[in-house]
């Protein structure tokens, strides 16, 4: 086996004991580069840290291959320290595109953030939120009354979304998912699938009385008025897999537990 790679690696990892130390081992054997300078990204944790990664790495254009230090570890490859190289050079690519979030605050502040999962909105009192979803500048909701709702990419819609009953979408569909986090009103409402193309927009009722956060990813904006979310196809990342274990094929894995 060769010791050197065939790409230029940056090793990150979530900070536990058990990461750091498999992480120094593969430092010394592969070597080890800055994001700047690195051809690839192999990030060792969970897919809390392969988001975070991913969202770097986004700024970049670098892929990002992940080996599984966490619990669920979606998104991660089983980890091994032999034969990295040879596991680089046999991925899988799966090209993701992230939403882009536009939040107008009660005191009428812009602010913008990237989602690679979803938007999600959410009460932050005691009282349900009360939420119009306008579609392509069309109402399609007059009022729903919830804790929240979320439109989520089809790579994130086996994680929140899949949690609030929503629908899991193939990867490469042209398709973005709508659910509602508990809907009181109307309770029948499911939520809807929309096309990628689709803009949608949130607007918060009674909302000094009813706040209503917005969150994309792991970036939170408080006292939401109205919040604007589209597909944004001019960024995205791409995410290695070993062969057989593509995250086309985990989504479609994922349709047929029970």
């Amino acid at each position: 086996m060769s010791s050197q790679p065939a790409d230029r690696i940056c090793f990150v990892t979530n900070g536990t004991p058990e990461a750091d130390t498999a992480a120094a081992r593969l430092k010394a054997r592969y070597g080890d580069y800055t994001l700047e300078t690195a051809d690839v990204v192999v990030a060792l944790g969970g897919d809390g840290l392969m988001l975070q990664t991913l969202h770097r790495a986004m700024k970049t254009g670098i892929p990002v291959y992940g080996m599984n230090f966490g619990s669920v570890g979606f998104l991660m490859n089983v980890f091994s320290e032999d034969d990295l190289d040879t596991r680089l050079r046999a991925v899988q690519r799966t090209r993701i595109y992230p939403l882009s979030m536009e939040v107008v605050d009660t005191s009428g502040n812009v602010q913008t953030a990237l989602a690679l999962n979803e938007v999600s909105l959410f009460r932050t009192t005691y009282q349900a939120a009360k939420l119009q979803i306008v579609v392509d500048g069309e109402t399609r909701l007059e009022e729903l009354i919830c804790d929240g709702a979320l439109l989520s990419t089809p790579a994130g819609s086996t994680a929140y979304n899949l949690s609030a009953h929503g629908p899991i979408i193939p990867i490469e569909a042209p398709l973005l998912a709508l659910t509602p986090i508990s809907p009181f009103r109307p309770r029948r409402w499911r939520g809807a699938i929309l096309s990628n193309r689709a803009v949608v927009k949130f607007i918060t009722r009674e909302a000094a009385k009813r706040p209503v956060s917005a969150v994309a990813d792991n970036v939170e904006f408080q006292n939401v008025l109205e919040v604007t979310v589209r597909e944004d196809r001019s960024r995205g990342v791409t995410l290695l897999f070993d062969p057989g274990t593509s995250l086309e094929e985990r989504v479609l894995t994922e349709q047929f537990r029970y």
